[in-house]
């Protein structure tokens, strides 16, 4: 019967009393002792949980990161959970192909706690420019601005060298 057993973290393997649901010391929600079998083997999900720090899992989802198409995102993803941040991709706005499932922008998302921790692991691996979740590609208004103008005083000076030339 499981409740006779103690209880114990999954994590530490501390013991606790039956009356506590989560480890004093790292967060983690307690089993039975006998459910911690020695011969059980560690599943992909299991050993993916443990690796998430449970601070950097608090508020609601932020944007943090934008990948170019699924794999990118998932560099992305593998690289905060490294650094026990937690993620969730997203399909990026205005952007459907269900024939390519795996094409197309993603956002990187983060619980708002582990966000700074996600935009410096990303500056470190240089996945992330200065400027933040918004320097993904896209560009700003006033560099789109500037190449207008640019491109105007580049017309100007050619049609004024050609009025120029001919008389």
């Amino acid at each position: 019967m499981p409740g006779s057993e103690p209880l114990v973290c999954p994590s530490c393997a501390t013991p606790h009393p039956l009356e506590d649901r989560f480890c004093r010391d790292c967060g983690m929600p307690l089993v039975y002792a006998g459910s911690l079998g020695v011969d059980a083997p560690v599943t992909d999900r299991q050993e993916w949980a443990r690796k998430i720090k449970p601070q950097l899992a608090e508020g609601e989802l932020v944007k943090v990161a934008s990948g170019r198409h699924q794999a990118e995102a998932e560099l992305i993803q593998g690289l905060l959970l490294e650094e026990g941040v937690p993620s969730m991709l997203k399909r990026s706005a205005g952007f459907d192909v269900p024939d390519m499932l795996a094409a197309g922008p993603r956002d990187v998302l983060v619980p708002r706690s582990g966000a700074e921790v996600a935009r410096e692991v990303l500056m470190q691996a240089e996945m992330l420019g200065v400027g933040g979740p918004n320097s993904s590609g896209v560009d700003s208004p006033s560099r789109i601005l500037l190449g207008v103008l640019s491109a105007f005083v580049l017309v100007a000076l050619i049609a004024w060298l050609g009025t120029e030339l001919l008389l």
